[in-house]
């Protein structure tokens, strides 16, 4: 670990906040180059020394010869926080494009859920389970490239053995399996993506006000619907994709290495005229319910506010294996 951050970095403005930890952008003083510093307060009620390197290492694991990964550049520690130096990622992470600019194009959709499911296989290859994948951890690189961000949650998992266990990540990403409390595998991921996938069409799989209801609303297990008024451009190959990757049994779910060739093949969002004409009129997203719905909670099938989606985003304490 270096010794003094403020002698060799210069913190610049705030990107963001966690229930974790604080980021901002920072430049290196030798090389002026820009970085993003993840600031974890020793003092916070949810600091864990070690969590704190068990993000470290599953990170660094992650990140080797990795394209798709978030990257630690360096590692401080002083009396107060510990800094992680890490990859600047400039512009909008998922959510905030998703929120911005409304849904994604037929190519770009495509693209973007190829790049998360080949950076989940990879993770999967090294023996590393993410189990925190949601649209906030989605970064994109300079060059556009998806990274995913976020090790805070992750575990080691042994292939083929259901070894891990524990209520981690975020409970409107989160598998069933995982909210029932049972031991799983790493095809928690593919669920979470699956997930990210549906929220392309502005509403949530499994809804509820609270965590409770999420809870109980993905141990349900109501069959995945795609209301017209919400997906008039989902081809069927892409519904297909989406129930795999929701699939409530494990054995049945595809794996991230399954799920890379039926995007190729089946992924093809195709935005109906009137779709394109508010994209081409640089029209934004409305982030109201729907007209006789804006007195109502949210519920399944109904288009969210982000305001709302942002809320259930807090993840459960890490306190599992």
């Amino acid at each position: 670990m270096g010794e003094s951050f403020d002698l060799d970095y210069c913190l610049g403005e705030l990107l963001g906040r966690g229930q974790f930890g604080t980021v901002y952008q920072c430049v290196s003083v030798s090389t002026g180059k820009g970085f993003a510093v993840k600031i974890i307060d020793k003092f916070s009620d949810c600091f864990n020394r070690r969590l704190v390197y068990s993000e470290i290492k599953f990170t660094l694991l992650a990140a080797s010869e990795n394209q798709h990964s978030v990257q630690i550049h360096q590692v401080y520690e002083d009396f107060t926080a510990v800094y992680l130096i890490l990859d600047l990622c400039p512009g909008l992470d998922l959510f905030d494009r998703i929120a911005s600019h409304g849904a994604f194009f037929e190519k770009k959709a495509a693209a973007l859920i190829t790049e998360l499911v080949q950076a989940i296989a990879e993770c999967h290859r090294r023996g590393i389970a993410h189990r925190d994948i949601k649209l906030e951890n989605i970064l994109f690189g300079s060059n556009g490239r998806l990274l995913l961000a976020d090790f805070s949650c992750a575990a080691h998992f042994e292939k083929r053995t259901r070894t891990l266990k524990g209520k981690v990540g975020t409970p409107a990403y989160a598998a069933p399996e995982v909210m029932a409390g049972e031991t799983y595998d790493e095809k928690v991921d593919v669920w979470s993506a699956g997930v990210v996938l549906y929220l392309l069409g502005w509403t949530l799989s499994f809804n509820g006000e609270t965590v409770e209801e999420i809870v109980a609303a993905v141990k349900k297990g109501d069959p995945v619907c795609f209301p017209k008024e919400f997906f008039p451009w989902l081809s069927r190959g892409a519904e297909d994709l989406i129930e795999q990757m929701l699939a409530r049994d494990p054995v049945m779910r595809l794996s991230a290495e399954q799920a890379q060739a039926p995007i190729v093949n089946y992924l093809c969002l195709k935005l109906r005229n009137k779709r394109r004409a508010l994209r081409s009129s640089s029209a934004q997203f409305d982030p109201k319910p729907p007209q006789g719905l804006r007195n109502s909670s949210p519920g399944r099938g109904v288009r969210l506010t982000w305001t709302y989606v942002r809320r259930l985003s807090s993840p459960y304490l890490r306190n599992s294996s």
